[in-house]
Parts: structure tokens; C-alpha cells; sequence
């Protein structure tokens, strides 16, 4: 079933939000000050591409305050605006039944959206 709604999140969205987030990635790690948040973005499209059946988890070795340094960071440049984003295309979407499954999903995304350092995508 995983497979199928992936399909679906492709077909209708999911691609256009990867390359989104591909592209601002690229962008971001032309200086060497934006390679840690280009790499995030990565992360991003990477969920955003093939997000049912992916979990988000805390990564095993302990990042200390520099991901939550990185993390303020990221909330003021960019992070807080995409959560905005896919929280309002989650609600959006979870006003009919069919689109729930889709709603969590961007849900989901917001959750590392807004706080993406320290996380990582299995």
C-alpha cells in the first residue's frame, strides 16, 4: 500500500517539492557557510520524494548544542516558513478522507522542516 500511495505522492506533487527542495539545496551549498543547511534540505527531498514508509528518527551519535545552535539558525533563514507551508497543505489536505494519508505525510515533513538537525530519514 506504501508503494502505491508513493506513487501517488509522486504523480501529484511530491517530485515538484523534491526538486524544490533539490534546487535550494544546490544553492545553498555553493558557499561553504550553507553546506550543513543544504545538506538538511537534502534530507528533505529525500522524504519529499518517497515520504510513506520512511520514518524520522533521532540520530545515535550525540550532536551536543551545535544542532541546536543549527536549528535556531535554520528556524529564522528558511525552516519556519516551509513548516508553515506543509502545515497548510496538510490541513488542506486532510479536509476530505482520501487525502489524510497525504495530510500526515506533510505533516511529517513539517515535523523536519522545522527542526532538521540531529534527525535523520530511514
Amino acid at each position: 500500500m506504501n508503494i502505491l500511495f508513493n506513487i501517488i505522492w509522486v504523480v501529484f506533487g511530491g517530485f515538484m517539492i523534491a526538486i524544490e527542495y533539490a534546487i535550494s539545496s544546490v544553492i545553498m551549498m555553493i558557499t561553504i557557510i550553507g553546506i550543513p543547511f543544504g545538506i538538511q534540505t537534502l534530507k528533505l527531498a529525500l522524504l519529499a520524494l518517497w515520504p510513506f514508509g520512511t520514518n524520522i528518527s533521532d540520530e545515535n551519535w550525540p550532536s551536543g548544542c551545535l544542532a541546536g545552535i543549527m536549528n535556531v539558525i535554520w528556524w529564522f533563514v528558511g525552516g519556519f516558513v516551509i513548516a508553515l507551508t506543509h502545515l497548510g497543505w496538510g490541513l488542506l489536505f486532510c479536509i476530505t478522507i482520501i487525502g489524510i494519508p497525504f495530510g500526515i505525510q506533510h505533516f511529517k515533513l513539517m515535523k523536519l522542516a522545522l527542526l532538521p538537525f540531529g534527525k535523520s530519514v530511514n
